[in-house]
Formats: structure tokens, sequence, C-alpha cells
């Protein structure tokens, strides 16, 4: 790609004219601001303390040597300490013949190095999956993708957190007031069932905290005093001593969740390579507590929970085993990284967790490092921010969550309406039409959460999501289906593609052919930042920027024929890049609306 060419050649330019061995980080290329003529431009000003010249005058030598030294290009201007470079039209008509029918664009082969590990989605089993996990599953999914495509070699996992307090308080819940309800009884997905004795328990349990307040108890006593509370931490100490009992409804219920998970699952398109459980990994994170307070890195106090003292790292102390036996989140947390430090070696393993977990993450690499666990460098955790809706935050426990299903029922029959009210079903026979209406209703709500930067808040609007105007998924997923009428009709028409230009490139096809070079560059950077926004957001640019292209030139009607030929190839090469930048994000396209 010309950038490789150019940052060679200024290396070579600031050694011949300054001396200096440039690093990397110096030469600073990014793409011509439109008000200005040029394609690429060049910052100079980390050369002219070298020069001992001012930033024109810099620039300036800099471009002769380029221009003199570098086949591609074709003049250049210097904007105070920018350097505004031209390539030559045979550079860009080039490009496009040699990469216009290359399916897999920009992808880079996967290879066989350690493999990155992302733990993502990490659901409870006492709630149906909510809008926040849908935010989790999609950022974990689209970032499998994007570092697969940029060569890495990755294993994706789900961590079930199917044992603890919170799952107890569903099983006691049930056991008190369910009337034996199953799912078949009810009608209800078994997820769902399950989270509705989960809210049940929360009601009940503060209505006893309030009764004991109201006799005068204080608060926090109550809180930990109350009969409910009490049963359900018992509960769970059943259930670490295997009882048959506690284990058989345990089993029951759990097999009800993960049913409802799986049509989840299966309705948003997220898979996994494989299923971790908390309760399988639970025992060995005991064992690794018990082997730090032989090696004295974790001490027992008389009540017989373990702690570590991580003041001297400037954190705090941490639990990591209860006084009654039971362990908690980073017991679990230890078990399962060194069961994947074992099983994979992994060159990184990231967390797709909530920016409200930054803090256990911080001290799970600390509590692996007393145990003399190296790779816990290793442990990224791609901390995001959280979504709301215009109503405000959800609670699990109150019930005001914004159910999965629920979700993407609502943005089907959102996409329904628009897709009939713009009239883009009238061709559709029945299953077409149900098909086009997921296929939008996905697409809307999945670019929409993953165009924002993963580290940011954000707030979920389904109507704006499903507009087919502005920085969303339909109006990229229609730029698309656009594209690919016109290449139908062409194909019909027995329209010859060809990359011959007689002419120069006029400006709309230049600026299109410019975006679609950017594509490379920004999977990598997608990669490097762990940031699915930035394809996202290059998939809106360039779906404007074709749409530019479509209307102000003619393709189909264009009488020159080397015109129509590379405007036929440009279209096919802009419906691949869209195509397999949506597909990084995990959504669809749709071949006609």
């Amino acid at each position: 790609m010309i950038e490789q060419i150019l940052i060679g050649k200024t290396k070579e330019a600031v050694k011949s004219l300054y001396q200096l061995d440039a690093s990397l980080a110096q030469i600073q290329l990014q793409n011509t601001r439109k008000e200005f003529a040029g394609d690429i431009t060049l910052v100079v000003f980390p050369f002219t303390k070298v020069s001992r010249k001012s930033p024109e005058a810099t620039a300036a030598e800099i471009g002769d040597y380029l221009q003199a030294n570098v086949a591609e290009v074709e003049s250049y201007n210097v904007i105070k300490g920018f350097l505004n470079i031209s390539i030559k039209k045979e550079y860009w008509i080039n490009f496009l013949t040699e990469n216009y029918t290359i399916d897999q664009f920009g992808f880079q082969q996967t290879n066989d190095n350690q493999p990155i590990v992302i733990e993502f989605s990490s659901p409870n089993t006492n709630k149906p999956l909510h809008l926040g996990h849908i935010r989790n599953n999609l950022l974990g999914f689209s970032l499998s993708r994007i570092l697969q495509a940029a060569g890495k070699n990755v294993v994706k996992v789900n961590l079930v957190n199917d044992r603890g307090i919170h799952i107890c308080k569903s099983m006691l819940a049930w056991q008190k007031w369910g009337n034996g309800e199953t799912p078949e009884s009810s009608g209800l997905k078994g997820d769902k069932l399950v989270g509705k004795y989960y809210v049940i328990f929360d009601k009940q349990y503060k209505e006893q905290i309030a009764t004991m307040v109201a006799d005068g108890a204080i608060p926090e006593d109550a809180a930990k005093k109350a009969q409910l509370i009490i049963e359900a931490q018992q509960l769970l100490q059943k259930w670490e001593a295997g009882d048959e009992e506690v284990i058989g409804l345990w089993k029951k219920m759990n097999g009800w969740v993960y049913e409802g998970f799986a049509k989840t699952y299966k309705t948003l398109g997220i898979e996994f390579d494989k299923t971790y459980y908390e309760s399988q990994t639970y025992l060995h994170g005991k064992e690794l507590v018990e082997e730090g307070v032989q090696k004295g890195v974790y001490t027992r106090r008389a009540d017989g929970s373990v702690w570590i003292d991580l003041s001297a790292e400037g954190l705090d102390e941490k639990l990591l085993l209860r006084s009654d036996g039971t362990s908690v989140y980073m017991t679990q947390d230890l078990g399962t990284a060194t069961q994947r430090q074992k099983e994979y070696n992994p060159e990184q393993l990231i967390y797709v967790v909530g920016n409200e977990q930054e803090y256990h993450f911080q001290v799970l690499k600390v509590v692996l490092k007393h145990l003399g666990c190296a790779w816990s460098d290793s442990i990224y955790h791609l901390s995001y921010g959280m979504v709301e809706l215009p109503a405000g935050k959800m609670k699990s426990r109150e019930g005001t969550v914004v159910d999965a299903d629920d979700l993407m029922q609502e943005m089907f029959d959102t996409s329904e309406a628009m897709a009939r009210e713009l009239g883009k079903i009238e061709s559709f026979d029945d299953d077409e039409a149900k098909n086009l209406y997921r296929t939008i209703g996905l697409g809307a709500l999945k670019y929409f959460i993953l165009k924002v930067d993963p580290k940011k808040n954000m707030m979920f609007n389904p109507s704006e999501s499903v507009d087919f105007n502005g920085n969303t998924g339909p109006f990229i997923q229609y730029t698309y289906a656009r594209i690919k009428s016109v290449l139908r009709k062409a194909e019909e028409a027995n329209f010859e593609f060809t990359t011959l230009q007689s002419g120069d490139l006029l400006p709309q096809e230049k600026e299109l052919l410019k975006k679609i070079h950017d594509f490379p560059a920004m999977l990598i950077q997608a990669a490097d930042m762990h940031s699915p926004a930035v394809i996202a957001n290059f998939a809106f640019e360039l779906a404007s920027e074709y749409n530019r292209f479509y209307h102000e030139l003619t393709i189909l009607k264009e009488e020159n024929l080397p015109s129509r030929g590379l405007r036929l190839c440009l279209s096919q090469f802009t419906a691949m890049v869209i195509s397999n930048s949506l597909w990084l994000l995990g959504i669809e396209v749709p071949e006609r609306m």
C-alpha cells in the first residue's frame, strides 16, 4: 500500500537530508483534508528540530525528495508544517484492478501463534439476558471477528455464572412460591421463568427488611438477619456441600435457563468456541486460595475467611474465601484464568466486562502475580460503558431490565413498520419480508450499539436506530442493496466491468477509491484499539461516499464505456468492502430492499 512506501521513503529522506534515523512514531501520515489538494499528508513538525529550518522549508525539502524517489508521487504542496502529497492516477487504477475481485480484501490470513482468548457474555443463571448483555455480546463477538481478520488466532469463550448466592435466591423463591411451575406449564422461556423468581425473592426480602426496621432494627442489621437471606445462604452452603436435593433443584432450574439462553444467542447470531461454568471452576479457585495460604501470600483470619492485603500495590484488602468456606467471584476467576492459561497458553486473555468491574480485574492480576503467575500481565479488561434507555437505568432485582428477546422483537416490529412505510417490500413474499425485517432490525440494533466507542456510556433509542437516513445500520444496508441492484442490472444488460480508463479520474471516483483504500488500515486500527466503533464508522463513511458518487455520476446510463466499466468495478468493490465491514460487526446484508 502507498502508505508503507511513503513511510519507507520518508525514513530515507530524513536520513539523507538530516542524518536522522526516524522512528515510526515520528512519521505521521494522515488523509489530506478535503479543502486542500492532495491525497496523503505528512506532518513534518517532528523533523524541524534536526532540519533547523522552518516547517515550510522542511516540508519542501522532504517533498522534493519524495517526488524524485517515489514513482507513485505526482506532486505536492505545503501548508505550514503539512506536506500534502498527490498520488498518480495510475496507482489508484492499479489498486482497483488488483483488488476489486478479492472477496476478503483487507483481511489477513489467520496465524497459528498463541491464541487470543476472549471471554464475553458471562451471564448469571438467575435472569434472562438484557440490554446490557446485548452490548457485551456484540462487543465480544465483533472484536473476535476483527482480531481474526487482522490475522490473530482467536478463541471465543463464555463463562456462565451458574452458582452463588444470587442463584440460590431464585431457587429459594421457586421452592417457596413456585407451586411446581415450569416453562411448559407457564409458557415462559426458562430463563424468564427463573428471572421471575429472582424478582419475587427481592420483593419479599425487602418486605422482610421493612418489617424489621419498623420494629426497631437498624437497616444494615435487618439486611443481614432477614430470614430469607439467611435461608439463601444456607442453601448455598448445602450446594457447596453437595446436598443431593439442592443439586437436583439447581440442575433443573439451570437447565431451563440454558435452553432460554440458547434461543437468545441464536436470534442474536452469537456463538462460542467453548463454554465454561463457574460450578466447574470455583473448586480449582479454592485450591489456589489454599495454595496461597500455604505459601504465606494469603492470610486466613480467625473466623476462617481468607484475605490478601494489596495495600502495597495501592489497592486494599480483598476477600478470597468467606468464613463459611464458600467462594466469591474472585475465587472462581482465579480458577478459570489458570485453567485457560493451562489449556491455551494465550498471547492475551481478554475479558469483555462492564466498567464497574475495573477494580476487580486490577485485583485479579495482582492476586495471580502474588501466586507467581507472571502470565497475569496478559490479562486485558475490555471495559465498556453502560447502556441506558430514555427511561433511565435498569435494575434486574426490581424487574425493570429491558429483556433482550423483547428488545429484538421490538426491533423486528419497528423495522417492519418502517419498511412498509417506505415501500421496500412490495415485491417480497412473506418469508422474504420476514427475513428482511429481522436483517434490518438486528442490523439497526447491532450498529447503533457498536458505533459508539466501547469506553463510553450510551443511550439506546430503538426508533432512531432503524432510521434509513443518517449514521445507522439500515442506511448502510440500504446502500449495499442499492449497489447490488445496480450490479444486477448491469449483468442483465451484459455490460462490461473494466478498470481501463482513458481520461483522468473524476474527484468522486478518486474519493471513493481512497475511502476503500483505507479499509485495511482501519481494520488494524480497530484490532489495536479493541474497538468495533472504528469499523462501524468507517462503514458509514464508505456508504456515504458511495451515495455521493451514485447521485453525482451516471453509472448504467453512462455512454462512455471505459467510464461505465470503471464505475461498475468501483461499485462492486464498494459492495464487497461494505459487506466485509458489516460482517466484522456481526451484521448481515440484504441482497435487495
